[in-house]
């Protein structure tokens, strides 16, 4: 009697599947009515997350970040260069944002991702907006030398929520980052000073040791599906191609709004809605910053 039994299952299986695959909208909203998710979360509860900071060692700073099966690698590196006569104090932080054909079946070689330069922009915006970064705290020596920081985040599986995994990835890795220890030769030009150098080809030291950098306003965030009268948030790919409505909301460690993007579908013309929205970014932001903080502890020891 056991065979039939577990004959009918998967023929059941089969049929819930077909229905999934051929109307994805009717099956998510037939969830939607259940207030439960086609994965099991409830509609406002984020995926399970994950921070490991120093994930490249041969970069000045990085980190790993996964949510849900999303996951990013960000690897920050450091030269020295020749600040602009506009801004002689100043450093310059470069922003770019990759999805490597691995990431995604959608994703073809020889092409880049039609989400590649959207969330680059994004992460760029963001991360000049929230005045995380003083720029002036990158200068070496005023009109002659600074630092070019580059930002480089890949994402390795794209399953959703690209922009908040690749951000909390980004912001991650800064709270990582070790500044270069640098000194100025007797040519007059900064140069990287390691243990074994000492001070035997310096004449003065420029940064005597490496530093962290300071992080003022850490920005976070949570992107929500719009659908009718419900709020989804952290969607998954196959939500996201179900729902054509998605907010971003983007808040510092205080909860204070930074910014806010929305792709697809009508006008929001519910206030409501957005205070909703916000109210779930402040609940994930003291999730996200928790476990940043830990993974940060976990480092100084």
């Amino acid at each position: 009697m056991g065979l039939p039994k577990s004959s009918e299952d998967l023929s059941s299986e089969m049929e819930v599947d077909a229905f999934r695959r051929l109307f994805p909208l009717r099956y998510f909203e037939r969830h939607l009515a259940e207030s439960i998710r086609p994965d099991g979360r409830a509609l406002g509860k984020s995926r399970e997350t994950s921070i490991f900071l120093g994930a490249v060692s041969t970069a000045n700073g990085s980190a790993l970040v996964k949510i849900g099966s999303t996951t990013m690698l960000t690897a920050i590196k450091m030269e020295v260069m020749t600040p602009s006569l506009e801004s002689p104090n100043e450093g310059c932080l470069a922003v770019d944002f990759f999805m490597p054909p691995i990431c995604s079946p959608i994703v073809r070689p020889g092409r880049p991702a039609e989400a590649s330069p959207v969330v680059s922009k994004q992460l760029s915006d963001t991360i000049s907006s929230s005045r995380m970064i003083d720029l002036k705290e990158l200068s070496l020596v005023s009109g002659k030398a600074a630092w070019m920081t580059y930002l480089d985040i890949y994402c390795l599986d794209a399953d959703g929520a690209l922009f908040d995994a690749a951000l909390l990835s980004a912001v991650a890795a800064l709270s990582h980052l070790q500044i270069p220890a640098v000194a100025m030769n007797d040519d007059g030009k900064i140069v990287l000073v390691s243990n074994e150098d000492g001070q035997n080809q310096t004449q003065e030291p420029v940064n005597k040791e490496k530093r962290k950098l300071t992080l003022r306003s850490i920005p976070f965030s949570l992107t929500c599906i719009l659908h009718k009268n419900y709020i989804v948030a952290d969607p998954t790919a196959e939500e996201e191609s179900i729902v054509e409505t998605h907010l971003t909301i983007v808040l510092d460690a205080s909860g204070q709004l930074i910014s806010l993007y929305k792709t697809g579908g009508p006008v929001l013309a519910y206030p409501s809605t957005i205070q909703d929205c916000v109210a779930l970014t402040r609940q994930r932001v003291k999730e996200v910053k928790g476990l940043l903080d830990k993974e940060n502890s976990a480092m100084e020891v």
